[in-house]
């Protein structure tokens, strides 16, 4: 009985334990949500992004601030999945076509900016405040780096993305995010901490990252990209959801069973997706979770900044952090400068990228981590670089004065007609999709296609016509399409159902674009009536009109009483068609049209065309005999 009732007891014991560790963290992710979600609004509001709203507000409830939530190294560790979903959505981007486009501003323009700030930052730092070699270049390297998470959203909203100022610093950007990976494999053969017992020694390391990307490369194509042509037969947006997730944790798992980084291996898995026709369909379903992911790694980066190593030099951070934009400012112009640019895109282009980077935080953490840098060192500089953060809205505006600077060796671009051509999106790439296509591409008119039908995107693709896979009434989606700069969204997709209720909130959330819809009929055009959509077209009317002229043609009526037939049924049919949008019936206006017996009305229009083409051949026969 005694050990029985010392069992219970145990057990007892052991389940309040658990209940009281769920109970912990049930109130801890509150508080957590409830304080970011103020701080990210109030950040948002002042301007300055929600990237600084996330640290602060997880310095403010961590052991150094409010001590509200603990265990910051814990919720570190599993947040960076957030930096693994965010270079899963770069690698989505490396299409092997805007690479090659923009292959030298990336590793040329990157690579000369990454290695030359990175070194000069390194050297200051041994020279000025007594760090030893290998700890300036873990602290040097990662400071060259800027913030994607607040450059990027910046350059989309404001629609310069695809603007030469814009690829310029996305190419920058893109080569920092690149050189991540070898940032982390330098701290990981700089480390002084004693080497796991399990890891491999350097050079099978070595071989095993090689290995793991091809099999990641093989894997991609033979198993991932299958699966996901299957899944789009069912059409389950669910399924999508599972198979992304799937690739970005098991491919994270696998470099991290071979003690690799996961971030190479959900890089790799983005790499291998990039030109797959489900591209917009897996990155819209996966950005929430990036967003999610990747803000709890600023709550947790927060929590474990120590704010007294802050307090106890003020004056010493800020020095550094003004320090450190002024460098990057300077060395940039130049770079900018030397490949022929003006003195004043050069200014810009470096204002807007003056700040240290969100991978800054995981890259302090991971040397300290390997013993180079003490965790005051790695909190002073993480401090240095949210600071530097702080002044990126204010330098921002700076850059976008000088960012329409003209430069010396560019085209002049006065009259409209020279600025280059507008996007399209085209959603739905059936006869009807592929005819206004055609007519876009006529006027080297950029197009991205979009369907949601997998043996539509296979047999395109057989005539070397790219088709990305998604809804393309999705907000998310078209978003990541680039709908935010694009100046059509022409929408050819054979679906009746399409209403006001699906093209108001794209509309509305997308008012630089022109909306053009296919309508299966007038029923649906009246559905449509209120949308904004700036035009819709009936998928038969043209064709039927062009069927009946030709049906006229054979029973040999005189072209002029044709081209009067179908001059008054297009009245007719638009007078028909205002009367049912304004009384909301298909019944009104019926008295609009042809019908057997020839109809009052029509009749009336009919002849009034006839007598207005009388009249005007006896006043060109008088003018020719006064003549």
């Amino acid at each position: 009985m005694t050990w029985l009732a010392l069992a219970a007891a145990t057990g007892a014991a052991t389940e309040a334990a658990a209940e009281n560790a769920s109970n912990a963290a049930l109130l801890e992710g509150a508080i957590l949500l409830g304080v970011a979600t103020l701080f990210v609004l109030l950040f948002r509001r002042l301007g300055l992004g929600a990237v600084l709203g996330y640290l602060v507000a997880g310095a403010l409830v961590g052991p150094y601030g409010f001590a509200l939530v603990g265990g910051g190294e814990s919720k570190l560790a599993f947040a960076e999945l957030g930096i693994a979903f965010l270079l899963f959505l770069v690698g989505l981007e490396l299409h092997p076509r805007r690479l090659w486009q923009l292959r030298r501003a990336i590793f040329g323009l990157g690579l000369v900016q990454v290695v030359a700030t990175g070194l000069i930052l390194t050297a200051l730092i041994y020279l000025t405040l007594g760090f030893s070699p290998a700890a300036s270049l873990a602290l040097g390297l990662p400071l060259a780096l800027s913030s994607t998470a607040q450059v990027l959203p910046g350059l989309k909203s404001s629609g310069r993305i695809n603007s030469p100022f814009g690829e310029k610093a996305f190419s920058i950007l893109l080569f920092q995010d690149l050189s991540i990976v070898p940032m982390i494999t330098i701290v990981a053969a700089l480390s002084r901490a004693p080497a796991e017992a399990s890891a491999p020694p350097g050079w099978m390391m070595a071989l095993y990252t090689v290995g793991a990307i091809v099999v990641l490369v093989l894997v991609g194509r033979f198993v991932v990209n299958p699966l996901l042509r299957i899944v789009g037969r069912y059409g389950e947006r669910e399924l999508f959801v599972v198979v992304g997730l799937l690739t970005i944790l098991a491919s994270a798992a696998f470099m991290h069973s071979l003690h690799l980084s996961t971030a190479l291996g959900a890089f790799i898995a983005g790499v291998m997706l990039a030109d797959s026709p489900y591209r917009h369909e897996i990155e819209a379903d996966v950005e929430p979770f990036r967003l999610i992911l990747l803000g709890l790694f600023f709550l947790a980066v927060g929590m474990v900044l120590d704010i007294n190593v802050v307090l106890a030099d003020p004056l010493r951070v800020i020095a550094l952090a003004a320090g450190l934009v002024a460098v990057k400012v300077a060395v940039l112009t130049v770079i900018v400068r030397m490949t022929g640019k003006s003195w004043k895109t050069g200014l810009g282009l470096a204002l807007l990228l003056s700040q240290g980077g969100e991978f800054g935080f995981l890259l302090f953490a991971q040397a300290s981590d390997a013993l180079l840098i003490d965790p005051a060192a790695a909190s002073l500089f993480s401090a240095v670089v949210t600071l530097s953060m702080i002044s990126t809205p204010f330098l921002m505006l700076f850059a976008r004065n000088l960012e329409f600077a003209p430069d010396r060796d560019g085209p002049p671009l006065d009259d409209p007609d020279q600025a280059p051509g507008g996007s399209a999106l085209v959603i739905g790439y059936g006869r009807f999709g592929q005819t206004v296509a055609q007519m876009l591409h006529a006027v080297d008119c950029s197009v991205t296609l979009i369907d949601k039908k997998p043996s539509q995107i296979e047999l395109s693709g057989r005539f070397d016509t790219k088709v990305y896979f998604g809804d393309g009434l999705r907000l998310d989606l078209l978003r990541r399409a680039g709908a935010e700069e694009a100046r059509l969204i022409v929408y050819c997709i054979d679906d009746a159902s399409v209403d006001a209720a699906a093209l108001k909130p794209i509309v509305e959330a997308f008012p630089h674009a022109k909306v053009l819809t296919r309508v299966f009929d007038r029923r649906q055009l009246m559905a449509i009536d209120g949308s904004g959509a700036t035009g819709a077209v009936r998928e038969v009317f043209e064709s039927s009109i062009a069927l009946g002229l030709m049906a006229l043609e054979q029973l040999d009526i005189d072209p002029r009483q044709m081209e009067d037939v179908e001059a008054a049924f297009r009245h007719l049919d638009q007078t028909r068609l205002d009367a049912q949008m304004v009384d909301g019936d298909m019944a009104a206006g019926m008295e609009h049209r042809f019908k057997p017996g020839g109809g009052r009305e029509a009749a009336s229009v009919l002849e009034k065309l006839r007598e207005r083409r009388r009249a005007a051949k006896l006043a060109k026969d008088e003018a020719e005999a006064t003549g």
